[in-house]
């Protein structure tokens, strides 16, 4: 016959206090982590537009990337976890497209173009 209920230890073989389970008290939601895309995409956007040439637009791509990684841990310490990871998946995006143009100019030139 078929056990339908889990059985209690009789003792003989010890067994180990469950394992604690620990829980996030600040959650990563979707809205927030959406909000920082759409936040950091935008500030890399606009200071990325100041830029005339491309070795303007890298350095102020480093700038805005540098000011908004420390509001990304400002956000962070703060327990707002999902806008400061959102900010900080778009500055990493936006550091990949300014490095992919200037290793692009670099190849094709020969010359550095930061300096």
């Amino acid at each position: 016959m078929a056990d339908h209920f889990p059985r209690t230890p009789s003792g003989l073989f010890p067994s180990r206090p469950p394992r604690p389970t620990y829980r996030e008290p600040n959650r990563v939601r979707g809205g927030a982590l959406s909000a920082g895309l759409g936040a950091g995409a935008a500030w890399m956007l606009f200071l990325g537009l100041l830029g005339s040439d491309l070795r303007s637009y890298a350095w102020w791509s480093v700038l805005a990337g540098g000011i908004a990684w420390a509001a990304a841990w400002i956000l962070s310490r703060q327990g707002d976890r999902g806008v400061a990871a959102g900010v900080a998946i778009s500055v990493g995006a936006a550091w990949s497209a300014a490095a992919i143009a200037v290793a692009i100019r670099w190849g094709l030139t020969g010359d550095w173009p930061l300096w």
